[in-house]
């Protein structure tokens, strides 16, 4: 099963932990990371990725989160095809960014869009292509398949 998880979901871990929500967010993600290292999902990662993670100030945190690039099955690279798709998610009331991962989750064909963004979870019903899912009901759903 491939699955992308965007920059807010990648970066879950580093932020404040003192609300239960965001530390459940963070036990899921991180599951899902060991999910992907012992080859259970397939991660896809894209040159949007980089970008957004080419932001994160420290660069300890910045080159942590790049190592996932090396657990990547697939690398979905710019091509004018990808700006097209993501017009069309972003006239669906996406942000342009966020429309930029999903068109290159869609690409990687990934099954899951994994985030912990309220803006994009709040939109799921949107996509026809790709389930966007927060880490915690992601994990729910493997439990229930394994």
């Amino acid at each position: 099963m491939k699955v992308y998880l965007d920059n807010c979901c990648f970066n879950r871990p580093y932020d404040n932990q003192d609300h239960l929500s965001i530390k459940l967010e963070t036990e899921a993600k991180l599951r899902i990371q060991e999910m992907i290292k012992e080859k259970k999902l397939l991660l896809i990662w894209s040159f949007m990725l980089d970008y957004e993670n080419s932001a994160n100030p420290g660069t300890s945190k910045r080159n942590s989160i790049y190592e996932w690039h090396n657990y990547s099955s697939a690398y979905v690279s710019f091509k004018e095809d990808i700006l097209q798709l993501s017009q069309k998610i972003a006239d669906l009331g996406f942000g342009k960014k966020d429309s930029i991962h999903l068109s290159c989750a869609i690409t990687g064909k990934s099954e899951y869009f994994i985030t912990v963004d309220n803006g994009i979870l709040c939109k799921n019903n949107s996509m026809s292509d790709i389930k966007i899912i927060d880490p915690i009901s992601f994990i729910r759903i493997m439990e229930e398949t394994i």
